[in-house]
């Protein structure tokens, strides 16, 4: 899902710069080896929606976005280039590529059609990045409490958590997990994900600072 999402979101505008660009450099260094790949996925559609998942509304805007409201807490449901993610009992975070705010925002509208919900764009409230290789959850253990062993925290999953002390979605995939981090701890937490990587990348791959 992550590349994916990754390539649809590729061309920023001349004057746009995600919150991680000046860490691009690094990243790629530190991901050199092969053992562990640390990048930032920019601009990504990013929805918060609240609604009863018992409503009709419910099901009409699951079937509008193509993929069903996941009503078990903890996972995440995708298709049709979108993502689910469970936030709580009536809240989800609709993520999908970059631009497509205004029409998954409309859709969702209108499959609400004058029911209780609220369908908010958080696009610019969060960054994302990508952990992911066979060094991934040791990196992520350094600062998350969550277990994180495949059994239980497994592709298919996600949470709300701390990770070195700033709130970050964390989500589960096939290739990896992908932090979804406040813009304004994007920095932060970029420089905490390599300097939590130093022990797991060979020498000489790191990139200056």
């Amino acid at each position: 899902m992550a590349e994916s999402l990754a390539e649809t979101t590729a061309v920023p505008t001349a004057e746009r710069r995600s919150p991680a660009a000046a860490f691009a450099a690094r990243f790629e260094a530190a991901s050199a080896g092969g053992g562990l790949r640390l990048a930032e996925i920019p601009f990504l559609t990013q929805i918060n929606l609240r609604v009863d998942p018992k409503s009709p509304a419910a099901e009409r805007i699951g079937t509008a976005a193509g993929v069903p409201l996941p009503v078990e807490p903890g996972t995440a449901a995708g298709g049709g280039g979108l993502e689910v993610l469970w936030l709580g009992p009536d809240e989800w975070l609709v993520i999908g590529p970059g631009g497509a705010a205004r029409d998954l925002v409309d859709r969702i509208g209108e499959a609400a059609a004058g029911e209780h919900v609220s369908v908010v764009d958080v696009s610019a409230q969060r960054t994302a990045f990508v952990v992911a290789g066979e060094r991934a959850r040791d990196v992520l253990a350094h600062g998350c409490a969550l277990d994180l062993h495949p059994r239980v925290f497994g592709p298919g999953r996600c949470a709300q958590t701390m990770l070195a002390r700033a709130g970050a979605v964390l989500v589960a995939g096939e290739d990896g997990f992908r932090l979804l981090v406040r813009s304004s701890f994007a920095a932060y937490v970029a420089e905490w994900l390599l300097d939590a990587s130093v022990e797991y990348v060979t020498p000489g791959e790191a990139a200056p600072a």
